[in-house]
């Protein structure tokens, strides 16, 4: 009659995913795929130290820096195992990444990129769900692959680069 009895008694609630229905069957089907996370961006205002961050103090594989003068950056490439950070620091006065530091001093996460299995095809799509593209094409990204960039206001706040994989 008393607390044990009313635990022994009590069933709990489980909630079971149920196995004759898988996750994709949910998803409408795409002429192209969401890929994986290729890297996460960070705007630094120091590319140097934050180059000697990853290298010296954490001990990663950093890569050379790479100028992007398309995109108004330079960039740098931080091995993770999984994945990839990339380290952004302003090319010229025009740079995205110039505007990006000015409202955050210390730098911070800038975008993520997944990869796509077909980007003109995903190009398509995303405009026929009226997902803003921030390009009328793609450009060639660090990795020398097309590369496209999903308005935030989109993604709930992120903003999402779709590269060629």
């Amino acid at each position: 009659s008393g607390l044990l009895s009313r635990l022994q008694t009590s069933t709990p609630t489980v909630r079971t995913l149920s196995s004759s229905k898988s996750f994709s069957q949910n998803i409408p089907s795409c002429l192209w795929k969401l890929g994986r996370l290729n890297h996460v961006a960070i705007a630094v205002p120091d590319l140097e130290k934050a180059q000697s961050l990853y290298k010296d103090v954490l001990g990663a594989q950093v890569s050379e820096t790479v100028a992007l003068p398309e995109h108004g950056v330079y960039t740098v490439f931080v091995e993770l195992g999984n994945t990839k950070l990339e380290l952004l620091h302003p090319l010229g006065e025009k740079s995205p990444i110039a505007s990006f530091l000015q409202k955050n001093k210390t730098g911070g996460m800038h975008h993520i990129c997944i990869e796509v299995d077909d980007i003109k095809a995903a190009m398509t799509e995303l405009k026929k769900k009226k997902m803003r593209i921030l390009s009328e094409e793609p450009k060639i990204g660090a990795h020398g692959k097309p590369v496209i960039f999903l308005h935030p206001k989109d993604c709930h706040g992120v903003l999402v680069e779709l590269e060629q994989a």
